[in-house]
């Protein structure tokens, strides 16, 4: 990390059909080799399969999902004095949307069977009614930094 001046943000632009930042962000981060049409092709996949699964718009369960999964508090290692501490911190606004991100793609990946637009469909439903592997992961993280609020003053 540079320690003069910060590094400028890549601007991204919406994606074409629904007209949201988090969206291309989501599509940009599903993208593996440059290949962003085969990205577009299975997330666009996955809201056809959410919209005739939960007859709703599947932006609305694509947002509510990551609203679900977005994590506030995170723990930091922090050393002190010889012993390493768990800090809970709170999370910056870019940093909570990239988590939400991957830990979506992340269990969706991990998920067994079909084809990447029905496992990715399959989380965003989960996430959207509060369960699923992402949205384990973020109770596990605010367990952690609660757990741990005993060592908030170490924070920097």
């Amino acid at each position: 990390m540079p320690r003069r001046n910060r590094p400028q943000r890549h601007k991204i632009n919406p994606d074409p059909r629904y007209d949201s930042l988090v969206l291309a962000q989501f599509i940009n981060k599903v993208m593996w080799s440059g290949k962003k049409g085969t990205a577009e092709r299975i997330v666009y996949g996955a809201f056809a399969h959410v919209e005739e699964r939960t007859r709703r718009d599947p932006m609305d369960v694509f947002q509510q999902a990551m609203r679900n999964v977005t994590p506030q508090m995170e723990v930091k290692p922090r050393r002190v004095g010889g012993a390493t501490y768990q800090v809970p911190v709170e999370i910056r606004a870019e940093r909570r949307s990239a988590l939400a991100i991957r830990w979506i793609l992340t269990a969706a990946r991990a998920r067994g069977g079909r084809s990447m637009a029905q496992r990715l469909a399959q989380e965003l439903m989960d996430a959207s009614e509060n369960q699923g592997t992402a949205v384990k992961r973020r109770e596990d993280t605010h367990r952690m930094a609660d757990a741990n609020r005993a060592f908030v003053h170490y924070r920097w």
